[in-house]
């Protein structure tokens, strides 16, 4: 494939994780509210995903391209970009209550935001693509278009965890009375940013191949930070009512992700 057509590709993955995001409102189909434990549960879930992911995959590849030197500095600008995006968006964090109400100024302003915040998410599914169309890449074969393991792995990994965070944007928009199917368009939009982020991603490290330790330490950089100071806060915060704090339901959740990833490490 040309380069166009592996943009399409991943620009096509990212825009996968975002609709998965809209899933989390499905389940106000069929029910008024969405049990905390399962809430918590599905935030432990995507944090050990996404650690183990970053770990098994974004890391060791980034070695196996190159050496610690690169992907250290990589993995601290993937931190420090996390940090100026928590400061950027501090105090200005929209309710999601507030996008059915919003004039078009505002959801330009919300659209910043959100895209400040889950543009490294699609950064990190960018980087999982840096090895389409090598020829010696381990591959799995979907819908015809063989795609490298990891790739399809981090896909996997950010679509999950963008459930729970579609459930989060949800919940206000019940409270508001708005619609099942307008809940799941919000909840997409919430992360239309990450199909932007892969492709400006993969566009990167295409093109600078051998600075792809450093795409690599920037991806897990990133995911490690979000689930410190995204993940791990939103589910305690969830799970402030439950017995213990919620801490069980998010730890097993955890151990569940974690486990699901171990697969990663054996490719």
């Amino acid at each position: 494939m040309g380069l166009a057509a592996d943009l399409a590709v991943v620009f096509v993955a990212g825009l996968v994780t975002a609709l998965a995001t809209g899933v989390g409102a499905l389940p106000f189909f069929l029910v008024e509210e969405f049990d905390d434990r399962w809430n918590v549960a599905l935030w432990g879930l995507a944090s050990g995903i996404m650690v183990a992911a970053s770990l098994f995959g974004l890391v060791r590849e980034g070695l196996a391209y190159g050496d610690a030197w690169l992907l250290a500095p990589g993995a601290l600008a993937g931190v420090a970009l996390v940090a100026a995006g928590h400061a950027v968006v501090d105090g200005v964090d929209p309710d999601p209550g507030e996008y059915e109400r919003a004039d078009f100024r505002k959801l330009v302003l919300i659209l910043g935001v959100l895209t400040v915040h889950s543009f490294p998410e699609g950064v990190a599914v960018g980087v999982s693509f840096a090895e389409l169309g090598f020829a010696d890449a381990e591959t799995v074969t979907v819908a015809g278009v063989a795609l490298p393991v990891l790739a399809a792995f981090m896909t996997v990994a950010i679509s999950i965890h963008n459930v729970p965070e579609g459930v989060a944007v949800a919940i206000p928009l019940r409270s508001l009375g708005v619609g099942e199917w307008r809940m799941v368009w919000w909840a997409v939009f919430s992360s239309l940013p990450q199909p932007v982020g892969a492709v400006l991603a993969f566009a990167f490290v295409s093109l600078a191949r051998g600075l792809l330790p450093l795409g690599f330490g920037f991806a897990a950089g990133a995911m490690v930070s979000l689930v410190a100071t995204e993940f791990v806060p939103e589910a305690l915060e969830r799970g402030r009512d439950l017995s213990g704090g919620g801490r069980r339901e998010f730890v097993a959740g955890a151990l569940v992700g974690a486990l699901a990833m171990v697969p990663l490490a054996l490719v």
